[in-house]
């Protein structure tokens, strides 16, 4: 296989995983990565017996806390405490999800000023706006 011909394949297939990350990341809501004991973005999310998720450090807190050792969210007792081992399906999904909120902000920013004084973005550029390589100063000061 010739080296063009690889690196056409390699291109599109990472094109491929990025598009299908983020189309994953618009088809969840902000409510479905949230622990609903920080009310903030999975870190390090666990899923406990009764199917529930929860950042480790806020359900193991909780369970530190707590005298009962239950789901703080269907209220299901444990018997004991579940060893916990981070989801890395909803863990990378959640990474995935802060990325896509992340560029979406900085893009959303950076599209009606640029960074610096004088700075043109391009108007050619559909997604992020970039800085404009050249630009008529006619135009941008008329």
């Amino acid at each position: 296989m010739s080296t063009k011909i690889l690196s056409c394949f390699y291109k599109c297939t990472i094109e491929s995983v990025l598009t299908t990350s983020i189309t994953v990341c618009s088809l969840l809501s902000e409510d479905q990565l949230l622990c609903s004991i920080c009310l903030d973005v999975f870190t390090d999310p666990v899923t406990i017996p009764c199917g529930h998720n929860f950042c480790k450090s806020c359900i193991t807190q909780h369970w530190t806390v707590n005298v009962h050792i239950q789901c703080p969210m269907c209220k299901e007792p444990l018997s004991r405490r579940p060893e916990l081992r981070v989801n890395t399906f909803i863990s990378e999904t959640a990474g995935q999800f802060r990325l896509s909120a992340q560029h979406e902000a900085s893009s959303s920013s950076s599209m009606h000023h640029g960074d610096k004084a004088g700075e043109v973005l391009c108007d050619v550029c559909t997604e992020t706006k970039l800085k404009a390589v050249k630009s008529c100063l006619e135009c941008v000061n008329g």
